[in-house]
């Protein structure tokens, strides 16, 4: 199949995250695993979608679990494969339109979805992974709600720099189901040298209730929650967790 460019996470951004801000995965790992535990009695296969550098695989791998780690960056998938290389299997996976392989459970945290262009989009990969879901199986994700452009409408620009890359990021709501983050990164070459890249990435936001009628439309019972467990979202990101009967 011929795969499209990635047109968020290039190298550099992606080396930057997954150096600081394995935060998010850390912080979800341990109520999704609970989540998952009947899915681990049963050995299922669990499919994540949007795996990154494989900050939260490492978590579910730990834990004894069989994972088919996806994402659509090719630069995201090579550091996985560096730090979780035994994953059952790590491919590209592009949603909408890549067929979702059968699955016990699917996961993603990181608003994987909500990358997608548009709220059409985003429900038809919903209804995509929903099919994929094998009877009695779990799927929990997070979701930016229309919440989150409310929650950052007057953020300042954000600075972090560290000892060898640095990531400058500037926000803008154009629309109250966009929010967009224009970022600039700079990494140190070897000889000492910067390299500069520039991402602008723009999210769709979704009143996260349409996603949980969604599921229930394709048979899965769905909550939209403030958590996977005992850890505190940001202001706007919901966790969506759901079962098929």
């Amino acid at each position: 199949m011929q795969r499209r460019p990635a047109q968020y996470y290039r190298r550099d951004l992606s080396l930057i995250h997954h150096r600081g801000f394995g935060f998010h995965a850390d912080a979800c790992a341990p109520g999704i695993l609970a989540l998952l535990e009947p899915a681990l009695d049963r050995k299922g296969l669990v499919l994540e979608l949007g795996c990154g550098s494989g900050l939260l695989t490492r978590h579910l791998i730990d834990a004894g679990h069989r994972v088919i780690a996806t994402d659509a960056s090719p630069s995201m998938l090579d550091l996985a494969r560096e730090n979780v290389g035994n994953a059952e299997e790590l491919r590209q996976l592009v949603l909408p339109d890549d067929p979702i392989p059968p699955a016990d459970a699917i996961v993603s945290v990181g608003h994987v979805l909500n990358y997608l262009p548009d709220e059409a989009s985003l429900l038809r990969a919903v209804t995509a992974a929903t099919r994929a879901l094998r009877p009695g199986g779990l799927i929990a994700i997070d979701l930016c709600d229309l919440e989150w452009a409310e929650a950052r409408r007057d953020s300042p620009p954000l600075a972090r720099i560290e000892q060898d890359w640095a990531l400058f990021t500037k926000f803008s709501i154009p629309s109250p189901d966009r929010f967009v983050r224009q970022m600039t990164t700079f990494v140190a070459n070897a000889d000492g040298s910067w390299r500069r890249d520039d991402e602008r990435h723009d999210n769709v936001l979704i009143d996260t209730k349409l996603v949980a009628q969604a599921l229930h439309s394709e048979g899965v019972s769905a909550r939209v929650l403030t958590s996977f467990g005992a850890e505190e979202l940001p202001a706007g990101l919901h966790a969506i967790v759901g079962t098929r009967g």
